[in-house]
This record gives C-alpha cells, sequence and structure tokens, in this order.
C-alpha cells in the first residue's frame, strides 16, 4: 500500500528572530543542504528546491520552501502552513530569546491555522549548535512534553554541516512516520487506535487461532512486511528481549498479543517508527490508521448479464478461516466462534437472519456448508461487501495476492451460456413470487431441510427472504440462491412493481396455496405480465398438498393455465412433515436454472428427471461420507 502522503511530501521551514536579536540561520541551512558546503553570502529567502526521490532515504521528492518574515506577507505564511506537511521551526541554541518564541508565538500560530484533527508535525530544529559547547536540550524536552505536534528535535550547524541531511531525514520521516496516531508520550504507551490496528494484524497472522505467534507464523508475518524471513538466532533474540521486559510476552515459546504490542511500542521509543508503521502500511492501514478504500474495495470490472463467484482459492482461505475458529471441531460455528471469527471487523456482519438463511445443526450453529454458503450469497448479491469482508480478514496478505479481486470470478454472459448450450457457473438464482400466505417462506426454508414445525419456531425478526445452499446435478455441485420477491403489491393495480433486479434470475417459481381459492389468480397475472416473452424457465409450486384443493377463482385451472402456456404441470409441495422435506423439486429446479434451453423441451421427459434426481441422491450421500471423513481426519 502506498500511503497517500508519499506523492510530495513539502518541508516548509519557518524562521523565528526577534527585533534585535541574530539571525537563527534557517537560509543557510537550506544553502548548506544543497551546496554541501557554508554559503559566504546568504540571501533574505532561498528558492524554493525539490529534492528528486532517487537522492533520499526515504525515496520521495522533498519539496523545501523557505519564509523571510522581510519579504514575504502575513498571508504568504499562512498559505504556505496550509500546504506543508511538516514544519521546521528553526531557533538559535545561542539566543533563549529565539527559543522562548517558539511556544509564545510560532507553535499558537501555527495550530491556528490549522485543523485540530489534521494538525501539520512540527520539528524544532536548534541551529548555530557550533557557537555552544552546551545542548539545547533540556529547555526543548520540556515544550515536546507539551506539544504532542512536535514529532522530533534536532540540533545542527549549517555553518560545519552538522546534522544538516539528517534534520531533512527526520522531516520526511514525520511525514511518513508520523508519531501522533501512534504513541501517546504522556503516557509511554500506545493509542487505542494504534492498538485496535496491531491486534487485528495479530489475529490475521495468528493462522491456528492459538493467540500465539510461533516461529513460522513469525516468519511469514516478517517475509510479508519486510520481504525477508528471520534467522533462528533473530528469532530467538527478539523472544528474549521480550522476556526480560515482561512475564506474560512469551508463551510456549511463541509471541502473545501482550508481547507483540509491547515490541511494537519499542520500536517506537526507540525511533523507529518507520518498522510499525510499515506493517500497518502492509495491512491496509492510512495515516489515519484506518483501512484504505482502495485495500477494502479494490477495483473489479463486471459486464453486464455476468455475476460474480468465488473462485478455488477463496474457498479453500475460507475453509482455512473456518478451521481455525472451529474451535471443538464439530463442523459447526456457535455463536461464541462466530464473534471469535468476525473480531478483526470493525462490526459485525452476519445477524440473526444468517441463521435462517443457511444450513444450521440442532443447535441453531452454522455449520461449515451453512458458512460456505453465506461467503456464496454476498459475492453474488454484493461483490463489494465481500470484498471488504476478505479485507478485514486479510484473503490478500496471506495469499499473497495483490489484492482481494484475486478470489473473484466474473462468469461470462449468460447469453453466451444460452448460445452454446452449457454454462461453468457454480451458482444460480431463483426468484419466488406469490400472494401473500401462499407459502412462500416454508417452500424456502424447506430447501435448508427444516418441516413446517421447524419454521415456526423461527422468530418473526429473524426470519430471511434468502435461502441458499448446494445440490447436485449429474453429479456436479452447485448453489442454488433463493429469493422471496416481496407479495405486498398488487399486480392487478401497479403493472410495474416488478423491478429490472427482481426479474433477472435463472428459473421464477410461482406459488399458490391450494387450499385459498384466489391464490392462484396472483400467480397467472404475474405470469402474463412478465414471464410470458422470456426465456426465464417457470414452475407453478401448488404449495400446502397435504390440505385439501379448493377451485381456484380464475378463468383457468391451474393445470389448464400451465397446459395453455406451455409450462410444467404445477408441482405439488407440502413441508407439514414431521421428518425434512423432500429436495426432488430443488434439483429439479436447479437442473431447469443450469440448462434453460431444455426447459421447454427434454425436461418434459419424466426419465431426465429421474436421471437428475438420482445423481442428486447418489452425490449427496457420497458427500455425507466425504463430510464424516473430513470431520474423523480434523
Amino acid at each position: 500500500m502506498v500511503c497517500k502522503r508519499h506523492v510530495l511530501c513539502q518541508i516548509v521551514i519557518e524562521v523565528f528572530s526577534c527585533v534585535h536579536a541574530a539571525k537563527v540561520g534557517k537560509t543557510s541551512l537550506i544553502m548548506s543542504l544543497v551546496s554541501e558546503e557554508f554559503p559566504d553570502e546568504v540571501p533574505l529567502r532561498a528558492e524554493e528546491i525539490t529534492i528528486p526521490a532517487d537522492v533520499t532515504p526515504e525515496r520521495v521528492p522533498t519539496h523545501i520552501v523557505d519564509y523571510s518574515e522581510a519579504e514575504q506577507s502575513d498571508e504568504q505564511l499562512y498559505q504556505e502552513i496550509s500546504k506543508a506537511n511538516v514544519i521546521c521551526i528553526v531557533y538559535s541554541v545561542n539566543n533563549k530569546k529565539s527559543i522562548e518564541k517558539v511556544t509564545s508565538h510560532w507553535i499558537p500560530l501555527i495550530n491556528d491555522r490549522t485543523d485540530k484533527d489534521s494538525r501539520v508535525p512540527l520539528i524544532l530544529v536548534g541551529n548555530k549548535s557550533d557557537l555552544v559547547e552546551h545542548s539545547s536540550m533540556e529547555t526543548i524536552l520540556p515544550i515536546m512534553n507539551q506539544y504532542q505536534d512536535i514529532e522530533t528535535c534536532v540540533e545542527c550547524s549549517a555553518k560545519n554541516l552538522k546534522n544538516i541531511s539528517e534534520l531533512f531525514y527526520y522531516a520526511q520521516k514525520a511525514v511518513l512516520h508520523p508519531t501522533g496516531p501512534l504513541y501517546c508520550p504522556e503516557e509511554k504507551e500506545l493509542k487505542s487506535s494504534c492498538i485496535k490496528a496491531l491486534t487485528r494484524i495479530f489475529k490475521v497472522s495468528d493462522l491456528d487461532n492459538d493467540g500465539i505467534l510461533n516461529d513460522n507464523e513469525l516468519n511469514f508475518f516478517q517475509r510479508t512486511c519486510f520481504n525477508t524471513p528471520l534467522a533462528p538466532q533473530a528469532l530467538e533474540d527478539v523472544k528474549n528481549v521480550v522476556r526480560r521486559n515482561m512475564t506474560d510476552g512469551v508463551k510456549d515459546n511463541g509471541l502473545t498479543l501482550k508481547g507483540f504490542l509491547f515490541l511494537h511500542t519499542l520500536f517506537i521509543q526507540r525511533g523507529r517508527h518507520e518498522t510499525t508503521w510499515t506493517v500497518l502500511r502492509r495491512f491496509g492501514y492510512d495515516d489515519d490508521l484506518e483501512l484504505t478504500q482502495e485495500y477494502l474495495f479494490p477495483m473489479i470490472k463486471i459486464p453486464p448479464d455476468c455475476t460474480t463467484e468465488l473462485n478455488h482459492n477463496a474457498y479453500l482461505f475460507l475453509q482455512s478461516v473456518f478451521d481455525k475458529h472451529d474451535k471443538d471441531r464439530d463442523c459447526a460455528l456457535s455463536p461464541e466462534e462466530v464473534k471469535d471469527l468476525f473480531k478483526v471487523f470493525p462490526y459485525m456482519p452476519w445477524g440473526p437472519d444468517v441463521n435462517n438463511t443457511v444450513c444450521t445443526n440442532d443447535q441453531g450453529w452454522i455449520t461449515y456448508q451453512g458458512y460456505l454458503s453465506q461467503w456464496t450469497l454476498t459475492t453474488y448479491l454484493d461483490v463489494q461487501r465481500s470484498l471488504e469482508y476478505l479485507g478485514y480478514l486479510g484473503y490478500s496478505i496471506i495469499y499473497e495476492q495483490e489484492s482481494q479481486a484475486a478470489a473473484i470470478t466474473v462468469t461470462r454472459n449468460k447469453r453466451i451460456d444460452l448460445q452454446k448450450k452449457q454454462t461453468q457457473r457454480s451458482v444460480f438464482r431463483c426468484n419466488i413470487l406469490g400472494a401473500q400466505g401462499s407459502g412462500k417462506s416454508g417452500f424456502l426454508q424447506a430447501f435448508l431441510g427444516r418441516n413446517l414445525q421447524q419454521q415456526r419456531r423461527i422468530r418473526e425478526d429473524h426470519k430471511s427472504f434468502y435461502a441458499i445452499s448446494t445440490t447436485y446435478v449429474y453429479g456436479q455441485e452447485k448453489y442454488l440462491l433463493w429469493w422471496i420477491i416481496s407479495e405486498n403489491i398488487n399486480p392487478s393495480i401497479y403493472f410495474d412493481f416488478l423491478s429490472e433486479a427482481d426479474l433477472t434470475c435463472d428459473v421464477v417459481c410461482l406459488v399458490y396455496d391450494i387450499n385459498n381459492p384466489r391464490s392462484f389468480e396472483y400467480c397467472a397475472k404475474v405470469y402474463k405480465q412478465y414471464f410470458i416473452d422470456s426465456k426465464t424457465p417457470c414452475v407453478v409450486i401448488a404449495a400446502k398438498s397435504d390440505l385439501h384443493e379448493v377451485r381456484q377463482h380464475y378463468s383457468l385451472s391451474p393445470h389448464e393455465f400451465c397446459r395453455k402456456h406451455k409450462l410444467h404441470p404445477p408441482q405439488p409441495f407440502t413441508c407439514n412433515m414431521t421428518s425434512a422435506p423432500n429436495k426432488d423439486i430443488y434439483t429439479r429446479l436447479t437442473t431447469m436454472a443450469m440448462y434453460p434451453h431444455m426447459a421447454q423441451a427434454d425436461l418434459k421427459n419424466s426419465t431426465f428427471w429421474l436421471r437428475a434426481s438420482v445423481g442428486a441422491t447418489v452425490f449427496a450421500v457420497l458427500g455425507f461420507a466425504m463430510y464424516r471423513a473430513l470431520l474423523k481426519q480434523r
């Protein structure tokens, strides 16, 4: 990651002199830097100078601007202050009045001209050290402790070139590696925002989630941030430093979070801010210790009629994240394990509705399959959100990719799939429409294996309009994503109540209640209004088939309507049973989604349905066997 300040570091050197006081030598400092010798004649103000990036230690171009009270107005001074990234306040070490003016005039003036939340870092420069034998540091240290904006103080001499290069190095460092966001000098500890960022970095780097960075994890962290591993002795030396300073910094020969934070505190206290900043920026943080937009939301192009899916590497990564948080190895995430997983997020991304969107175990906990399904749903419906989540988990860092975009597959245009009569997609979407009370939610939840009795336990505020899980068609595992379209608008009154997004899907389910005489009319009107000329396969679901079927108040019966419009006959369905609902209908719908060109032809053939259903059963059994084997292995 490139810090926003890396583009140009502008240094404004301000001169502080009093009437009748000797000049402090700020212009001489600039000229000595450029010419590498003390100038015989010094102008009132040096010309603006840009030092090229290739001659500076930090490889950043540096623009140096001088200021002269004699030549420039106060308004010009204020403009330069507003443009500066760092300000060097120069005083003369042999002139007490110039030191006093640092706090009585210059710092208040600068603070008045800068925003409180984005103060410019200050560097105190004590010039003319060649004229005295003593140091001014005893006088300056209380000033540094009083003002947090002061990054450092350096004593130098323009005459004998002492610390001239170091002065401008510190100025660059104050911009690129500021102390302010990281450390509180009064408390001598890291700031809370820095602790929060480093804690996330620790958890991401703790690949087995045991609360300790072992040697392998420390080496991976070292290579990730600094492109070089640590030698075994160097690792021991680091841990020994922590051991000597705290009792709980090293555990089982690994670095704890407290030890990790202590090391960064030590780096900062020893003036090695760049070490901590290198780590922070590698993990996506900006100067305000917030994850950058570029890190969380990398560019990804999605052409029209294309969808987004997770690729194989992304699923492997998410599997490793699941494994490291499934502490009890039951292939499900308890509420505590879910909370632990999302500690690297600034907020909890999954609400209670997720437990009713994916498969759960008997305790209502999200299973391994349900966990992957929720990630699949997020990626399909909102790829930017998925990129953000992967960013919090550190996907691009752990898998050493340029960005999270490497985890995403953009499918080809759906029209090409239709032309070629085949698809490589893994996720298919089915939209459910029907009148209120027709049984849409029951059909949705039955896909997740829940019968009517189990569905009645779902709280109203925890209900979901989505469901997603896997099905098998001809031996291929596919995700089927369900979405209930709102039934609150009457299509006979509002003819355009469905948006383009509502119509974008792979298969449509029109659900009616066989026990409600006015239920089918809704399905018939929606079909005639939106889908009669569509290439999207449509299926009519005769829900609540365990109840007595009544005559529908429509000009045609459901069977007659389907026959007239060349649709499959209404598919009977009920979830009012003691066992898990039958899933054959969902396999059929997935098959229609995969082979839409066959929806009005081969799919009417009963042997086609039989082959698809048998294939699904066989692979479901095999999948369960592999699941059990994986559970034993783990």
